[in-house]
This record gives structure tokens, C-alpha cells and sequence, in this order.
């Protein structure tokens, strides 16, 4: 069981995560997370993180240079958000 006092500090500590995670990311910014589910989590991309388990970010990631290949080669077709 926990004290009083551990108790008011851990609901100050959650109060100041809380208002962390309220807060926009500057734009352009990108941050990491641990989902509850053990997946990572990127924020700053779009209005929604992107959310991978490890297994799914190791094979993307393994990709980075077919996929940079395939943007320079479709560049012509994809739009630039901006």
C-alpha cells in the first residue's frame, strides 16, 4: 500500500504527464512513444500517430533505401502535403 504522501505524488507526476500530452508538438516535430499495447508510437506526422510493433518497425526500417528508390522514381505521382 502506499502512503499518502507517494499517492499525492504520483497524481501531481500523471497531472504533469496529462498536461504534457495536451500540449502540441511543435510542428514539424516528431516524438516516441510506448503505446499501452508495447508498440511504438510516432506523433508529428499527421493528425494521428503512426502506432508499429517492433517486428513491423524492424522490416519497414529495413526498407529505407527500396522505399526512398520507389519515391524517386514515383515522384511525378505523389503530392507534396505542404
Amino acid at each position: 500500500m502506499q502512503t499518502e504522501d507517494e499517492l499525492k505524488a504520483e497524481i501531481e507526476r500523471l497531472r504533469a504527464e496529462n498536461e504534457a500530452l495536451k500540449k502540441p508538438a511543435a510542428r514539424g516535430q516528431l516524438s516516441l512513444r510506448v503505446s499501452e499495447k508495447g508498440a511504438l508510437s510516432v506523433y508529428g506526422l499527421g493528425r494521428f500517430p503512426v502506432t508499429l510493433y517492433r517486428e513491423q518497425w524492424e522490416k519497414l526500417l529495413g526498407l529505407s533505401d527500396e522505399i526512398r528508390r520507389f519515391i524517386q522514381e514515383n515522384d511525378h505521382l505523389l503530392k507534396k502535403k505542404e
